[in-house]
């Protein structure tokens, strides 16, 4: 579990403590140095990152050719380079990766929220943290990029905090995608699942 004072100083204010739990648990990681590789639909296995150069040197390797999620919440890394060979140092900061990705998670919410009226409904609740975080996962909520959006209107997110009670397993559904080893890698595990939302069960497309 996210260490709590972690959460006070750095996530952004406009979540509640325990939607920010909840992000990171479905969608983050407890390790700063943390990094994911995706190429298309396969999940690309790197060597753990043991420092932060290290972690920077994978981040450089894939970045340009492959989706690369780092740290805590697994914040896009495209997305703070100031080209594609300097990334931020502080993506690899717990507290800075924290603020930088519960800030674009507020928004997402609010992407969300407006596109099921705004609504405050319990029932509805859960649906809206759901696909909030099937679109941190893929970029894309009902066709729009949801990371380069702008303008999301005003929405009380602390309200959300109803809609992530219970344990992982019962509020998601679980798929395994494929796996590819990364070329580069050493002794890498030969197989890793990640967590998906199963959305099937919601009124509309199935993103």
């Amino acid at each position: 579990m996210i260490d709590a004072a972690l959460i006070e100083e750095c996530a952004d204010q406009s979540l509640k403590p325990a939607i920010v739990e909840r992000f990171v648990e479905a969608a983050g990681s407890l390790d700063p140095l943390s990094i994911t590789v995706r190429s298309g639909d396969r999940l690309i296995l790197v060597p753990k990152a043991r420092t932060r150069g290290e972690a920077m040197e994978i981040i450089r390797r894939h970045v340009v050719s492959s989706v690369v999620r780092v740290g805590i919440t697994q914040y896009p890394a495209s997305f703070v380079f100031k080209d594609t060979t300097d990334p931020r140092p502080d993506l690899l900061d717990a507290c800075d990766n924290l603020r930088m990705g519960t800030t674009m998670f507020a928004k997402i919410l609010r992407i969300v929220a407006k596109w099921y009226g705004n609504s405050n409904e319990k029932d509805v609740l859960p649906e809206v943290f759901e696909d909030a975080v099937h679109a941190w996962k893929t970029g894309e909520f009902e066709g729009a990029k949801v990371f380069r959006t702008q303008g999301a209107d005003s929405y009380a997110e602390t309200a959300v905090d109803d809609a992530v009670e219970g344990t992982p397993d019962e509020a998601h559904g679980l798929q395994t995608d494929p796996v590819e080893t990364d070329k580069n890698s050493v002794g890498a595990p030969s197989g890793r699942s990640e967590i998906r939302i199963d959305l099937s069960r919601i009124n509309g497309p199935v993103r």
